[in-house]
């Protein structure tokens, strides 16, 4: 089963439970998964649909942080809510240290020698982290090596 299915399956459980929240988030991220296979005219993979998910819960962290700021309480829960249904569907993070670990062998094998290689490693980080590092934690990490790389240390 793909993660497509497991989620329309984790929406019939959640009918059946009249579990209200959970529903609504669950049917936000299927909206939101629909909505970008009609916009680009394919069939998501998982690898797709977990940037969805993470997509969604960076906008419910955003959300969640401006609500705090405003001191509604109660929408910034329910989206802390919402955030907690959406991590269900992402795979295991991986630590700061294994990200720092990941980010110094793509450094080494683009062949990165400082900060103007930047975006060369966040693409490589991309498609080999998406769904497993939060990308923020990533691009921090990203400009840490590369701030410490002098161009006499490439390989």
């Amino acid at each position: 089963m793909n993660l497509k299915e497991q989620i329309q399956e984790d929406m019939k459980a959640a009918m059946r439970a009249k579990d209200s929240a959970r529903l609504s988030t669950i049917r936000m991220l299927l909206a939101a998964v629909k909505q970008k296979e009609v916009d680009e005219r394919i069939e998501l993979d998982d690898a797709a649909v977990i940037g969805v998910v993470d997509k969604l819960i960076k906008q419910r962290k955003d959300a969640q942080a401006q609500y705090a700021q405003a001191g509604r309480s109660d929408l910034a829960d329910k989206e802390a809510a919402e955030i907690v249904v959406l991590e269900a569907y992402l795979p295991q993070r991986l630590t700061d240290a294994e990200i720092e670990a990941e980010v110094a062998r793509l450094v080494q094998e683009t062949g990165a020698t400082g900060p103007a290689d930047m975006g060369k490693v966040m693409a490589a980080a991309k498609a080999r982290l998406a769904g497993k590092a939060d990308m923020g934690q990533v691009s921090a990490a990203v400009k840490r090596a590369l701030s410490n790389r002098l161009p006499s240390q490439a390989p």
